[in-house]
């Protein structure tokens, strides 16, 4: 009978040591858990229900899937997912294969001042969005400093209209955009390569590989998984871009560069305000990331 009893003791005691683990570990997450669920889950589930209503404060309407059929006749939306498409597919690739080409030039240890070019290059990461914008605002002018570089080496016969023609105002905005986020990038990929065996690349030099053959060989394949997380968060970045448009172009000249996120700015604060649209509108970013980042997760050989 006693050990009986010692051994039911002995359950219970195992029971209420792992019960006090289990809530110690609760008491650590649960305010991580309720400031999620508090600022991200509950806007998302309040911004779609919003989605199915029209109009502002207390003249909002129920319109059901009204909102998200009204995007397919809506020119202006149409307009702005073709530009952030076209910013995504042209800038993302370029950005990340410069990080790339960047990182492995500075990962050389016989590279002088390795230091002061890593910085320079990650330095516009860190600087203000604004402020960076309104500088490129000015550089692209009619009268600014590209133009008269292009001036003076006769590349040009007469000032380019960086930011009223719609062509080369997407360029300039593409431009911005790699420029501040390159290095950002770069950072990532050039740790990673700080931690790569250096007898790899010296075994491939011994086979008689070439530095292009150890690039695409050795370091993309060691670098997919880190190449893989950059190009989903550039991707999310890209469908968000707002910043720089509003601040170089303000989403012109005639919408040529407006992007789905200015477009909800519009709606919510420029036009007459339409927040069950908008809510619509922010949705299709959602949507978009998340099938873009299926599909880069399929691309990259991701299988977990």
């Amino acid at each position: 009978m006693s050990q009986a009893n010692s051994h039911y003791t002995k359950q219970q005691s195992t029971f209420v040591q792992r019960f006090k683990k289990n809530y110690i570990g609760w008491l650590f997450i649960i305010l991580s858990v309720l400031g999620i669920g508090l600022f991200y889950f509950y806007p998302m589930v309040q911004a779609f229900l919003l989605s199915l209503q029209s109009g502002m404060g207390s003249n909002l309407e129920y319109v059901g899937l009204d909102n998200y059929i009204r995007l397919f006749n809506d020119p202006t939306f149409i307009t702005a997912l073709t530009n952030t498409i076209l910013y995504l597919l042209i800038q993302v690739p370029v950005m990340i294969v410069l990080a790339l080409i960047f990182s492995v030039l500075l990962n050389d240890p016989t590279l002088k001042f390795r230091g002061f070019f890593r910085t320079a290059i990650f330095l516009p990461a860190v600087t203000s969005l604004v402020a960076y914008a309104v500088i490129f605002k000015y550089l692209f002018g009619s009268d600014g400093l590209v133009n008269e570089f292009l001036l003076n080496f006769n590349l040009i016969s007469e000032p380019l209209n960086w930011l009223t023609d719609p062509f080369l105002a997407k360029i300039t905005i593409i431009i911005a955009i790699t420029w501040r986020w390159t290095g950002y990038n770069m950072i990532f990929y050039l740790s990673a390569l700080q931690n790569v065996d250096k007898s790899m690349y010296e075994a491939a030099r011994i086979d008689g590989a070439s530095p292009v053959q150890q690039f695409f060989f050795i370091t993309i394949p060691l670098l997919k998984p880190i190449i893989l997380f950059t190009s989903i968060v550039s991707t999310i970045g890209t469908l968000q871009l707002f910043d720089e448009v509003m601040n170089i172009t303000s989403g012109g000249p005639g919408n040529a560069t407006m992007t789905i996120s200015m477009y909800i700015y519009n709606l919510s604060f420029e036009y007459t305000p339409d927040f069950g649209y908008a809510a619509t509108v922010s949705y299709v970013i959602l949507i978009l990331v998340v099938i873009l980042s299926f599909i880069q997760f399929k691309l990259g050989g991701d299988r977990e």
